[in-house]
């Protein structure tokens, strides 16, 4: 990408798409298209045509979504899967109509079966079922990584998938119904220990292992990917460690200053017993994470405190 390319951010607004703004502002990237929701809708065919018809981006960070934990899935399945679908159909085909040079598309580590050999190559996809929690968003997902295999070979357009593992940081969701694992867990602790609450209470058995990229990780591998690479083949992205549930409970509880109980409702449920991914495709070309886990969970909380009026009036202080 030259220096004045027009570069599309769709989701700029969200997690990952206010972080690859911020990469991309670091490295001198000014000409940014990053419209909000309310000034595009990317689920209306006309709404995203116009936009590509009249902008004619040069690039296309493909990183909007609807996305959420487990309860968010549960709840809202025709959501996740009709939302996710039309957004990437949307845009992936009016960036080859309107002549774009390259879309880099995101998916999700959740799109592997759940009970994948572990760490999870990039083969592994559609190898088995997947876990019923979250199918919808994954077959949405997995249909725009399909989407973009399609248009490479069809028609030569540079459309590139990347599947990363769970994220956090600046600019999460941080509410308690709808969010993931680590944000919520932060906003739990931060208040119980605000409200002076001896307990909190977790979902599940504490025993699944999970991996976790700082946010800004991301973006950086995302300006790497759009950079360097023209494979067909996904990408994963992550750091290649992981650690259960509980001992992320722990760390969490520790940065935020928790010194309570913590309680296991094990009646609620666990999801995929394991999800790490095997990232040495990546580290092949040249790319790998650069956060560790305790310096993010303490960036995010900072992020949190600084900014925890403007997320939710039912915060407690």
């Amino acid at each position: 990408m030259e220096r004045d390319s027009r570069i599309f951010i769709a989701g700029a607004r969200g997690l990952v798409g206010s972080a690859v703004v911020r990469r991309l502002r670091q490295e001198g990237y000014d000409n940014l298209l990053a419209p909000t929701r309310d000034q595009l809708d990317l689920t209306r065919q006309s709404a995203v045509d116009a936009f590509f018809e009249r902008e004619r981006p040069d690039y296309v960070f493909l990183v909007a979504g609807k996305v959420g934990g487990i309860h968010a899935n549960s709840t809202y399945p025709a959501d996740f899967i009709r939302d996710n679908l039309l957004i990437q159909a949307l845009v992936i085909d009016a960036a080859h109509r309107f002549g774009a040079r390259k879309l880099l598309d995101l998916g999700s580590s959740c799109i592997y079966p759940r009970l994948a050999p572990q760490p999870m190559t990039e083969d592994c996809l559609l190898t088995s079922a997947l876990e019923p929690t979250n199918e919808w968003y994954a077959i949405a997902k997995i249909a725009g990584l399909k989407m973009c295999q399609a248009f490479h070979r069809q028609y030569g357009f540079r459309a590139i998938s990347l599947m990363p593992t769970n994220l956090y940081g600046p600019g999460d969701n941080f509410d308690l119904k709808n969010s993931h694992v680590l944000p919520a867990m932060l906003r739990k602790f931060h208040d119980a220990k605000a409200s002076g609450a001896s307990e909190v209470v977790l979902w599940g058995t504490g025993s699944p292992r999970r991996e976790f990229l700082y946010v800004d990780d991301l973006a950086d591998a995302c300006l790497f990917a759009m950079q360097t690479y023209e494979g067909e083949q996904l990408l994963n992205v992550g750091t290649g460690e992981d650690l259960a549930i509980r001992e992320l409970a722990e760390r969490v509880a520790e940065v935020t200053g928790f010194t309570g109980r913590i309680t296991w409702d094990s009646s609620m449920p666990d999801g995929t017993p394991r999800k790490l991914l095997d990232v040495s495709r990546i580290h092949a070309l040249g790319w790998k994470a650069k956060t560790d886990l305790p310096d993010g969970i303490r960036l995010t909380y900072q992020w949190f405190l600084e900014n925890k009026t403007n997320i939710s009036s039912n915060i407690v202080s």
